[in-house]
């Protein structure tokens, strides 16, 4: 790269000088740090957000492997997020990463929500509870939101999109979810979502789901671009 060259040069020629300082403002909180969530991250990373908030408690695991961006030989048993912020600062070194080695629940719901100013969410974790929960908080505070529904037991990335809840099938985590929020007498047509409408596979008696690289990373991607047009207001 010569002196003269940018990490945004690519870029600025798609979303011109006023949508990159847009995205520079712009602060995106990220619950998830997984096959979802980390490609996201990186994605909105190279994309040029500007602060990005990260959160997940879980560690690397030999399981990751086969699909997590954060998963190495070399990063077996480090926080997630740990790694996922330090590969954003190596991408740009003008990024801010604050990462949480937490779990989202009622105890650490207010150091999330309260006293800062968050332009989008991205949800992409396992608990039903939380999930909802997430979206409830971004219901009230007026936060736009983006929820990831099951990527577990599917192979098709091509048969992944972004609808709204209420269109969804297939899916038992979808299910449970659209069964959870009708119960808050939320809309499902406010809430935008990473879908597949391929049916999981799964074997009879295997109660660990299966995972591709294919479709989790595809549904990150597909949410980073999502959030970053949304932030773009296009």
């Amino acid at each position: 790269m010569s002196a003269k060259e940018q990490w945004s040069d690519r870029l600025k020629p798609l979303f011109g000088s006023e949508g990159m300082q847009r995205l520079q403002q712009a602060t995106v909180l990220i619950f998830g740090c997984g096959g979802v969530g980390s490609y996201a991250i990186e994605a909105l990373a190279r994309s040029g957000v500007g602060r990005l908030i990260i959160v997940d408690g879980d560690v690397v695991a030999p399981s990751n492997l086969n699909r997590q961006i954060v998963a190495l030989q070399s990063t077996l048993a480090q926080y997630k997020v740990e790694i996922m912020a330090a590969r954003c600062k190596d991408i740009r070194s003008d990024i801010h990463v604050d990462s949480h080695a937490i779990y989202y629940d009622a105890s650490t719901r207010e150091q999330f929500f309260n006293n800062q100013s968050i332009d989008f969410v991205f949800e992409a974790i396992d608990r039903l509870t939380w999930k909802v929960d997430i979206i409830k908080q971004c219901l009230s505070r007026g936060i736009p939101v983006l929820t990831s529904t099951g990527m577990g037991n599917r192979v098709s990335p091509e048969a992944l999109s972004i609808t709204t809840l209420d269109k969804t099938q297939y899916d038992p985590l979808a299910r449970y979810l659209r069964e959870a929020l009708k119960i808050e007498a939320i809309s499902l047509t406010n809430i935008p979502c990473v879908f597949s409408k391929e049916p999981p596979h799964k074997e009879p008696g295997v109660r660990v789901p299966a995972s591709t690289m294919f479709v989790p990373a595809a549904a990150g991607l597909l949410a980073a671009s999502y959030i970053v047009k949304t932030l773009l207001k296009v």
